[in-house]
C-alpha cells in the first residue's frame, strides 16, 4: 500500500538528494573540464598530421578496428615509422577516451607539449625581422577559444601566445583540436604572473593593449605597427582590475549591432588582423 511508503510525518521516503543538494550541470561541466587539463592527447586526423609534420614525439596511436580508411592507415603508418606504437581498439573505446567527441578514428598520445619563455617569444620575432606580435590571455577557461586564438594568431604571423599557469586552460586535447594544428607551430609561454610579464614586456619595449568595450581608443587608431602585445581578457568577466590598470591603453573594436560584446577568440582574431594590416601598410 502505499501508507507505507510514508514516514510517520507523511514524507515520502526518498534516499535520494534534494534536488538543491544534486550538482548542477555547471558543476558537472567543471568537472569534465578539470579532467580534460591533462595534456598530451592529440584527437583527429589533423591533429596527429600536424604534430608529426613538427616533428613532435607520438607514442601511441591508438587506432579504430577495422578501418579500412587509406588515408587514416596512410597517417598511422607514418606515425608507426616516427616511433609510435600503433594499438588496434574498438571505436567505442576511442569514444570513452576522447575529450573532444570527434576523434575521427584516432587518438594519440604525445609527449607533452612544450612551452617558451618570453625571451623566446621575441627571439622567434627577431628571427623574422619583424616587430613583435604577442597575444596575452588572461585568464581563459574555454579551450574552445583558446585554441580558436591559436589558429588565428598562426595565420596572422603572430610570434606567440603567453597564458597564465593558474586559472586558465592549458594546451589540451580540446585545445589542439580547435587550434587546427596551429598549437604545433605556435610558441606558447605559461607564466605564474599575468601583470609580471606584462611589466617584462613593457620593460622590453613591447606596447600592451588590452581589448576592453570601454577602451577609450577605437582599434583602427592604436599604432600595431611596433612591437605589440594584445591582451585578451575572460570569458565572463573581460580583464582583470590590475590587467586594465597595467595596459599602456585600453581599446575596443567599434561595435554597430546591438550586442555590444564579441566573443573572446573573434575579438582577438579582429584585433589580429587589424595590426595585419596596419604592418601591411
Amino acid at each position: 500500500m502505499k501508507d507505507n511508503k510514508r514516514r510517520f510525518d507523511g514524507e515520502r521516503k526518498n534516499d535520494r538528494p534534494a534536488h538543491s543538494e544534486r550538482p548542477r550541470r555547471a558543476d558537472r561541466f567543471a568537472e569534465r573540464q578539470a579532467v580534460e587539463e591533462v595534456e598530451g592527447q592529440l584527437e583527429g586526423r589533423n591533429a596527429l598530421t600536424e604534430a608529426l609534420k613538427a616533428g613532435r614525439t607520438i607514442d601511441k596511436v591508438f587506432v579504430a578496428e577495422g578501418n579500412t580508411d587509406r588515408s587514416l592507415q596512410r597517417l598511422t603508418a607514418q606515425a608507426q615509422e616516427a616511433g609510435a606504437v600503433i594499438v588496434p581498439v574498438d571505436r567505442r573505446k576511442l569514444d570513452q577516451m576522447s575529450f573532444t567527441r570527434a576523434h575521427q578514428g584516432v587518438i594519440a598520445l604525445a609527449a607533452a607539449h612544450d612551452y617558451y619563455t618570453i625571451d623566446d617569444i621575441l627571439a622567434e620575432a627577431a628571427s623574422r625581422g619583424q616587430a613583435p606580435l604577442i597575444v596575452i590571455c588572461d585568464e581563459l577557461s574555454d579551450p574552445h577559444n583558446l585554441g580558436a586564438i591559436m589558429r588565428s594568431a598562426e595565420c596572422a604571423g603572430a610570434h606567440g601566445v603567453i597564458i597564465p599557469k593558474r586559472r586558465s586552460v592549458g594546451l589540451t586535447a580540446t585545445v589542439a583540436k580547435a587550434s587546427a594544428g596551429a598549437m604545433e607551430y605556435m610558441k606558447v609561454a605559461r607564466v605564474t604572473n599575468i601583470n609580471h610579464a606584462i611589466a617584462d614586456l613593457k620593460e622590453k619595449g613591447v606596447w600592451v593593449f588590452g581589448a576592453a568595450g570601454e577602451g577609450s581608443v577605437p582599434m583602427y587608431k592604436a599604432d600595431l605597427t611596433g612591437p605589440a602585445a594584445i591582451v585578451i581578457g575572460n570569458e565572463g568577466d573581460g580583464l582583470s582590475q590590475l590587467v586594465r590598470k597595467n595596459c599602456d591603453m585600453l581599446v575596443h573594436i567599434p561595435m554597430a549591432g546591438r550586442i555590444s560584446s564579441l566573443n573572446a577568440s573573434a575579438a582577438a582574431s579582429i584585433l589580429l588582423y587589424e595590426a595585419v594590416r596596419q604592418r601591411l601598410g
